[in-house]
């Protein structure tokens, strides 16, 4: 009997959830920034703390992070990095789920944030309670979710992915003949499943930078960049994943502009992304994905308000006062590891 290839949505009411301003933080002068920079060296060095950075926050909080023998990343790598250096404190910039994540791996240690607020629409939008009881509606059904949920949504799930490798394990999964129930971003469970064939039930969440590229816009700005290669994030609705020359994680999209030959990039991900790829291929033009289109209030909204939510200068605040420090209880964090380091597992096997 073939297999229900199908991807059946969810029907539930998700939680209403309020999307902050992108924060205005002061300007500093270049001297006031190297001030700023020499005193967060010094505080890391002094309190054996190593700074991990999304490759989705500000420009300033990467370079730091390199400086000073950190990291720079998307959340696999982040995750790994967490676990094998010898600090006693993780200070991640990003959004709470990866300092969450980081803190189940490492519960020993001390896992502070700049701003324990800085969430992410597709972990608000799926709740624990609301979400383990669509998962005892179909006890069949293997529980795979991506990374951007909460510790409590990861314990109740028997795999955790990343962008970067969930079409591996989806796979491995589809060809063990398990039927998968994917959280909780649609777009992405959409990819996913077209990509492997897989049997899959989702949940309706999406990421809001993501979903509102649009394709007619994207489609009438490739006609004017025709050198311009395409770089899509899957998480992005399901017409502009068509029009990629490249679909893939953060990691892999940095990659394509580093390796393509084409002189342009259209790129629709978030735009903090662009400094790493400027920093790897300075000789390329990078072009922000167009947002305009039916539905839009702006022409390129490719800017996570919580990601912005990380600066020099709440950074250095964390790391005076000792605040904002993420907590997971040990049975939570025993738990929710199990499914990640499956992932983990999983990718060190793939690289061997």
């Amino acid at each position: 009997m073939p297999l229900d290839t199908s991807v059946k949505q969810a029907a539930v009411d998700l939680p209403f959830i309020r999307v902050p301003d992108l924060p205005q933080w002061p300007v500093l002068s270049p001297a006031e920034q190297e001030r700023l920079k020499q005193d967060i060296k010094t505080m890391l060095r002094r309190q054996n703390a190593v700074l991990v950075a999304h490759y989705y926050t500000d420009g300033a909080l990467q370079d730091l992070a390199e400086e000073t023998g950190g990291c720079v990343a998307d959340s696999l790598e982040m995750a790994r990095f967490g676990t094998e250096h010898p600090a006693t404190t993780l200070v991640v910039a990003g959004v709470r789920f990866m300092g969450e994540t980081s803190k189940i791996l490492n519960n020993e240690k001390r896992v502070l944030m700049p701003d324990l607020a800085a969430t992410c629409s597709l972990d608000e939008g799926c709740p624990a309670g609301l979400f383990s009881a669509y998962c005892d509606e179909h006890p069949d059904y293997t529980v795979v979710v991506y990374a951007n949920t909460s510790a409590e949504v990861k314990a109740r799930s028997d795999w955790v992915v990343t962008s970067g490798i969930a079409l591996p394990i989806i796979r491995h999964l589809a060809r063990s003949g398990e039927k998968v129930l994917w959280a909780p971003d649609r777009h992405l469970g959409q990819y996913v499943q077209k990509q492997t064939g897989a049997e899959m039930i989702y949940w309706p969440g999406s990421c809001i930078v993501h979903e509102r590229f649009r394709a007619e816009a994207l489609a009438e700005m490739r006609s004017r960049h025709p050198q311009a290669a395409v770089l899509v994030h899957p998480e992005s609705p399901e017409e502009v994943v068509a029009l990629a020359d490249v679909v893939g994680s953060t990691t892999a999209l940095i990659q394509a502009v580093v390796t393509l030959p084409n002189p342009e990039f259209i790129v629709a991900t978030d735009a903090g992304i662009m400094h790493k790829m400027q920093q790897l291929a300075p000789g390329k033009v990078l072009i922000e994905a167009p947002t305009l289109g039916e539905g839009a209030t702006c022409q390129s909204c490719a800017r996570c308000p919580w990601m912005g939510m990380n600066s020099l200068q709440n950074l250095a605040e964390v790391l005076k006062t000792g605040k904002n420090e993420i907590v997971v209880s040990a049975d939570l964090a025993r738990k929710a590891a199990i499914p990640i380091r499956r992932m983990l597992d999983f990718a060190r096997d793939m690289r061997k």
